[in-house]
């Protein structure tokens, strides 16, 4: 065990060897793993609180019948911005920092593959952040075509459209770079004997992941391309007056958007089946099928794309491959599920916080599937296409699932990284009440899709208001529990406030990460650790 303990020191006479350099030039020329992972999970905080108080305008708008503060237009930008926002702002980069800090620890590598580029992944997020933030101060405003950013509409916007397409090209291009760094540090730079079916799943997720990335960014790139020269240069590939189909836009944003659904999923998967196998102190059960079944779900995921088009006059032999193949995609994600609860099953499991995170996920994550099952068929979608049960159903995924997981990471590898352990109290507080107002702030959603009422609205009638205002009000307090999270759990943990994490704080957890101090040195394998027949354990 000791042999893993001088990795972080040995002796290398370079200018690596002397530990973190300080002050603005650490951040800004960082090429150490572990400090692009923090910025990366900052940025995305940062933006998790922009896209939450725009969250918080739409329902504060939606708290009554009748417009209040916004006009429908501004309301129409605050939907899409927050869209946009969330996915490509917040969840994504939240995952690429978790791929950034862990994948060399669980591998045993020393940093990530190609060090500049990683740094210049992060580093184009920032400007890509702030231009798409800045559309809302242009003459015209900011996009209000949705997060789909679909065609007719994006041909009328203002100058604020040509932001956002500026913006998700750069975001698209620092994915990309950031699932290189990631294919090549796994397949390259694993420890010896670390063959790839002995990797911790999260590993394995983001490997998935990142070919997932590589294959449809461009395809997004390509749509919003598009995009661009009708709107400027006279091209009319989605205007019908020249001869262009906006529905053509749909089958190219849908091929990238639905694969572009697991990409925010599958690292959480990864996150629950490294966070249920520590607490209930037993081995992940079925390994070898969690490894197929990602597999399985990111194929699939190719191939489902039309069901969110339904209702666009598609003929019934595309709608009846699209409704089994959206059926079949359950299957491997209910292996999953399954595989999770087995670990669980007769385990001797205790519940601190990074459990209670990902049971919850676990039970959240399961209605919103069992919810997207109902609109997968396609005479029912008919109904609720573009109501609020749909989006119910994928805030019970993203919500529930990606930034649940990503909690459960952060109370759970948190003490790795900083050296010291959250306070319990806190990290339960802020579980319960999130789970709870999360549950009143989406649920009810379910109920006004089903009555008919369309999203993307500024108003509606009378009949709907009880359910809009239990929705406000579970909003509100959704979004609290977030700021209290920031800093009465990150920042004391941040500033080193707090009992000193042991180097193993999980009895149950298992990696290459628990064979390192706490928090994880500057540079940890400088040279490759040697490991014992699990690849879990250094041995020397």
């Amino acid at each position: 065990m000791s042999a893993v303990l001088d990795h972080g020191h040995a002796g290398h006479h370079d200018d690596h060897a002397h530990g973190a350099p300080h002050g603005w030039r650490r951040w800004l020329f960082a090429t150490n793993h572990k400090d692009i992972g923090t910025m990366y999970l900052l940025f995305s905080f940062t933006m998790l609180m922009i896209g939450g108080i725009l969250a918080m305008c739409i329902r504060a708008e939606l708290f009554e019948p009748g417009l209040q503060f916004f006009n429908p237009e501004l309301f129409n930008q605050f939907t899409t911005m927050h869209g946009l926002i969330m996915v490509f702002g917040a969840i994504m980069p939240a995952f690429v920092g978790f791929a950034n800090w862990l994948v060399p620890l669980q591998v045993g590598a020393a940093d990530m593959a190609f060090a500049r580029m990683n740094n210049l992944s992060f580093w184009l997020l920032v400007p890509a952040g702030g231009l798409l933030a800045a559309s809302f101060f242009v003459p015209g405003g900011a996009p209000a075509a949705g997060w789909t950013v679909y065609a007719p509409l994006t041909l009328q916007m203002g100058t604020g459209m040509d932001m956002a397409i500026f913006s998700l090209h750069i975001m698209g291009a620092s994915s990309i770079m950031g699932s290189i760094n990631i294919i090549v540090t796994i397949l390259n730079m694993r420890a010896p004997g670390m063959t790839l079916m002995k990797m911790p799943l999260f590993s394995w997720t983001w490997l998935i992941t990142a070919y997932l990335l590589i294959a449809v960014m461009p395809v997004l790139a390509g749509a919003i391309t598009m995009t661009l020269t009708d709107r400027h240069f006279g091209t009319t590939f989605f205007n019908p007056a020249g001869g262009g189909d906006p529905i053509m836009y749909q089958h190219i944003f849908w091929f990238f958007g639905h694969p572009e659904v697991y990409i925010m999923i599958l690292p959480a998967f990864g996150i629950i089946s490294a966070v249920v196998p520590a607490f209930a102190r037993k081995k992940l059960f079925g390994y070898t099928s969690m490894v197929y079944a990602t597999a399985s779900i990111a194929i699939l995921s190719m191939i489902v794309w039309a069901h969110h088009m339904f209702t666009t006059g598609m003929p019934v032999t595309g709608q009846l491959f699209f409704m089994y193949a959206t059926m079949l995609i359950a299957v491997p994600t209910g292996v999953k599920i399954f595989n999770w609860v087995a670990t669980m099953w007769r385990g001797s499991m205790t519940f601190e916080t990074p459990m209670l995170w990902a049971v919850g996920f676990i039970f959240v994550f399961t209605i919103g599937g069992f919810t997207g099952l109902i609109p997968a068929m396609a005479p029912i979608d008919m109904q609720l296409q573009d109501t609020y049960y749909i989006v119910a159903h994928f805030h019970y995924v993203l919500v529930a699932g990606s930034l649940f997981a990503i909690f459960a990471g952060i109370y759970y590898w948190g003490p790795k990284w900083t050296g010291v352990m959250y306070s319990e109290t806190r990290g339960k507080i802020h579980f319960w009440l999130s789970m709870i107002f999360f549950n009143i702030t989406f649920f009810p959603m379910h109920f006004l899709g089903l009555a008919g009422m369309p999203r993307r609205y500024a108003d509606y009638p009378m009949q709907f208001t009880d359910f809009n205002m239990i929705v406000s009000i579970g909003a509100l307090g959704f979004g609290l529990m977030q700021v209290y999270f920031f800093f009465a759990v990150c920042l004391p943990m941040m500033r080193g406030q707090g009992a000193k994490a042991p180097q193993r704080p999980w009895e149950g957890a298992e990696g290459l990460e628990w064979e390192v101090p706490s928090p994880a040195p500057w540079h940890t394998f400088e040279t490759p650790p040697r490991l014992d027949a699990t690849a879990t354990k250094v041995i020397g």
